[in-house]
């Protein structure tokens, strides 16, 4: 029996289904009954490092069958909302292959140079120097800055490593300038692109995460009901999942059976 009532259903994915290539035991059974008694599943992430399509692979791998519709993530979110902002605009990418092949296919034009009307930056293990550089001459250039997700560490299975937060402090730090716009968890922006996949309303929503900053804050704010996972970032005794206050605590996805 699933704790909550509601009909739709969306699941952080690195801290919450699975650490690493581990997945988190009992969140297969978890989807599986959710799936069985007609619940609507997605799957929410901010990380832009892998393609939707990697990411189905991935669950259908660790015993959750998925396709690529049923993974929402923050490349694809930005590249849909530039393509309503500034549609085939040139853009400079800190971030890696999956995102870029992201922007590509969305008609954006990604170039090396500074001469864009767009830094996008992102979650990128190939962050250096030159990146950094080319960025500050593009927004010297009149560029705009947007990001994929406001994440400071991203868990895996050997402990935290930098996210996206990084490569944004930097950039606004030698620029001046600040992110104008953050698409991935806690915005209403990658939200709406979820509920719409799941044809419901945020009232009949359950957000299921392990990072109280983005996956809860985003619920709270928008009429989700919120649970926390101990299994990724946050910890137990952290004193802000008393002033946020998500809507059940809960040490791993296998405890929403009860």
């Amino acid at each position: 029996m699933i704790r909550f009532p509601q009909r739709g259903w969306l699941f952080d994915l690195d801290g919450t289904i699975y650490l690493g290539e581990a997945l988190i035991p009992g969140a297969d059974a978890v989807i599986k009954a959710l799936r069985d008694d007609g619940r609507r599943v997605a799957f929410l992430s901010n990380k832009p490092l892998e393609t939707r399509a990697d990411y189905a692979r991935k669950l259908t791998r660790l015993g959750i069958p998925a396709g690529p519709e049923d993974v929402i993530n923050s490349s694809l979110v930005l590249a849909r909302h530039l393509a309503t902002l500034d549609p085939g605009a040139p853009v400079f990418v800190i971030g890696e292959p999956p995102l870029i092949a992201e922007l590509a296919a969305h008609g954006f034009p990604v170039r090396r140079d500074h001469h864009v009307r767009w830094v996008v930056i992102a979650f990128d293990r190939t962050f250096d120097y030159a990146k950094l550089n080319t960025a500050l001459q593009a927004v010297r250039g009149g560029a705009r800055l947007i990001a994929t997700n406001p994440d400071r560490t991203c868990p895996t299975a050997e402990g935290e490593i930098p996210d996206c937060a990084g490569m944004m402090a930097a950039v606004e730090a030698v620029t001046g300038e600040t992110v104008e716009i953050v698409v991935g968890k806690p915005s209403p922006i990658i939200l709406e692109v979820a509920l719409q996949r799941l044809g419901v309303a945020a009232g009949d929503c359950v957000i299921v995460g392990d990072r109280l900053e983005t996956d809860i804050v985003m619920g709270k704010r928008h009429g989700l009901t919120t649970v926390l996972v101990l299994s990724g970032i946050t910890r137990a005794g952290d004193p802000r999942i008393a002033e946020i206050g998500p809507d059940a605590v809960l040490a791993s996805v296998r405890d929403l059976m009860s």
